[in-house]
């Protein structure tokens, strides 16, 4: 059994058409007409292998392959095919074509397996349009609601309950997406490192061991619009000057805090924002991330006891709202095991690694066991139109996923 270099080029290179932004990036929302056009490939491709393709209510894209346990826990594998705004081909894609490749390899096999395989690909990982990250492995975990997707906006106040209506999904039944743990025998991705780990130690295969926890949230600052140059220093109450403060001790804290703890403010935004008026709002986003949970809390508590000080005595006041929090997460040992032991028997260099972003893996974890392979990403860039892997890469990983997926799946001598 080998998977084919040529398909899964031709795959990716036929995903990176569906972008609206042609030559500046890959920006490919949800819901989009993006979005439409590249569930319209997948579809055809796996309907093209005779398998079974349907969609849940949240949107998510599977492909089913029956096994001899019709009713038996399924062996899901694929990854997220939406990207941040100018970003990369590879981060999200590569994973799904390599569920699609693992699909065309046991149909053209005829290989049975005991327990059901599915393809999955996924929306809103990015949080790209509404904010909603790991949008799709949340919903399958049942920890999406109808309130939330009527609160999620994008940019033009569209909720994502609208747009999923437009898209043709129905919202109102966003609760039948929750797949029942019992009914899930594991969970695998294959991703992009995003990282320059593998390719500086020239090593060909990242198995991932833990997943940081992610605490993102959005702090709203609302002060008082007032003329630049007639309300004295001591008259105003400027949000923008207390978010400053706060903002300034930001990478302090994360070096305090240790265990390899990052922070970003990666959203900065001023109203009215003209030059002339003391400004009425600051809002702006902190995403905190490590392998320890209590340096995450930490982190946290400090930026509100920074706000709690800057505000006090002024007529400043803020606001804190969590836009997602994910505990750090341990993937199958199980997994890992079986994953190690082929890149041993097939002479693959790899390396058992912590990952430093967030994926849907995490969120899987919490239902099933979980496994994560990740490939080189040359120069460690991600979330850029630079982002590149080779496609040989891509495969070696991939070939590493398909022998994992069969191993759990279990195949059955016809």
């Amino acid at each position: 059994m080998k998977t084919n270099l040529e398909r899964i080029k031709q795959d990716l290179e036929e995903l990176t058409k569906f972008t609206a932004t042609p030559g500046e990036g890959m920006t490919r929302l949800s819901l989009t007409e993006e979005d439409q056009k590249t569930r319209g490939y997948l579809t055809r491709e796996m309907r093209s292998l005779g398998i079974q393709v349907y969609e849940d209510a949240a949107g998510n894209l599977f492909g089913r392959i029956e096994g001899e346990l019709k009713d038996g826990p399924v062996v899901m594998v694929g990854s997220h095919f939406d990207s941040v705004r100018n970003g990369g081909n590879f981060d999200g894609p590569a994973g799904v074509v390599a569920g699609l490749e693992i699909a065309r390899v046991i149909m053209e096999n005829n290989i049975k397996t005991r327990y059901p395989v599915e393809v999955v690909a996924m929306i809103e990982e990015e949080g790209g349009r509404f904010g909603q990250g790991l949008y799709g492995s949340k919903a399958m975990a049942g920890k999406v609601t109808k309130e939330q997707l009527m609160q999620n906006r994008d940019e033009n106040g569209i909720s994502m309950f609208e747009a999923m209506k437009d898209f043709g999904l129905n919202p109102e039944r966003i609760e039948t997406a929750r797949r029942d743990k019992n009914k899930i025998k594991a969970f695998l991705e294959l991703h992009i490192e995003q990282g320059p780990v593998l390719e500086k130690n020239g090593e060909e295969v990242g198995i991932v061991h833990y997943i940081v926890g992610i605490h993102e949230f959005r702090v709203k600052l609302k002060g008082r619009p007032d003329h630049a140059g007639t309300t004295p220093m001591d008259m105003r109450a400027d949000p923008l000057d207390a978010a400053s403060k706060v903002i300034s001790r930001i990478s302090g804290l994360a070096r305090e805090a240790g265990q390899g703890t990052v922070v970003t403010v990666g959203i900065l935004n001023v109203k009215p924002g003209a030059a002339n008026i003391v400004p009425s709002e600051v809002v702006f986003t902190v995403d905190i991330r490590s392998k320890d949970s209590s340096c995450i809390d930490w982190v946290g508590r400090q930026i509100q006891m920074s706000l709690e000080t800057v505000t006090a005595g002024t007529k400043v006041r803020y606001e804190m709202e969590d836009l997602l929090k994910v505990e750090p997460v341990e993937l199958s040992q199980g997994i890992r095991d079986i994953m190690g032991k082929y890149c041993e028997k097939k002479g693959i260099a790899w390396r058992e690694m912590l990952s430093g972003a967030g994926h849907d893996a995490m969120v899987m974890a919490g239902i099933t066991d979980a496994g994560l392979v990740f490939v080189p990403s040359k120069g460690g860039r991600s979330h850029c139109p630079e982002e590149w892997t080779d496609y040989r890469e891509i495969q070696k990983g991939i070939e590493v996923l398909l022998h994992t997926v069969l191993d759990i799946a279990e195949i059955i001598d016809n």
